[in-house]
């Protein structure tokens, strides 16, 4: 079962749907039973960095989360906040991250855009795929719905699945073996986002 991971954050629900639009059966839980069952996590994140960071923390679920990603080796999939959870840090805010990628999210730099360009970035940016992965099947001209003012910075460029350009190029997507994120929102991403979460149930 592909689980949603519920800490009290995200669009659960709109993940769910776009799941089931694609025809894949999803769980929404925050039981850890539930995810310990599960073959596939889903690891959503809205809002502040420092507030998704709590949630987990106080949740109750990361050993758990931990024991499937790490040991089991079941695929996980982070959106928005979710994948920036996923490095050491964050200039959002003050508490550390989960470490799962070597990086740091940033805040757009404006001294770098060539343009005059809002922050948040909010809208529909075409990406490009750094390496192949089976997340990708079926998207070679694809384009995500995106609202943030932050992004991810990994070290490896090994860990680089897609990338996007706002004023300069920037990560959008990684892929570290099971681990992989997203920056922009598939729920409301249209018949692309569909087929992103439909391969990511499907194709792992």
């Amino acid at each position: 079962m592909l689980t949603i991971v519920d800490y009290g954050v995200g669009n659960l629900t709109s993940i769910q749907n776009m799941l089931k639009k694609g025809g894949s059966k999803s769980l929404i839980s925050s039981d850890p039973a539930a995810i310990a069952e599960s073959t596939k996590l889903l690891f959503p994140g809205m809002g502040h960095f420092d507030n998704c960071m709590k949630r987990i923390n106080e949740s109750g679920l990361l050993p758990i989360i931990h024991q499937k990603v790490f040991s089991e080796k079941i695929p996980l999939l982070g959106i928005c906040v979710g994948l920036q959870m996923f490095m050491n840090s964050s200039e959002e805010g003050t508490e550390a991250g989960l470490g799962w990628i070597n990086g740091k999210t940033i805040r757009f730099q404006k001294e770098k855009m060539k343009d005059e360009l809002k922050i948040p970035n909010m809208g529909w940016l075409d990406v490009s795929a750094a390496k192949t992965s089976p997340l990708l099947e079926g998207l070679e001209d694809a384009r995500f719905y995106f609202a943030h003012s932050f992004h991810v910075q990994p070290v490896d460029q090994s860990d680089i699945l897609l990338t996007a350009d706002y004023g300069y190029p920037f990560t959008v997507g990684v892929e570290r073996g099971n681990i992989i994120g997203v920056q922009f929102h598939p729920e409301k991403s249209h018949r692309f986002g569909m087929k992103l979460l439909h391969n990511f149930a499907n194709n792992y």
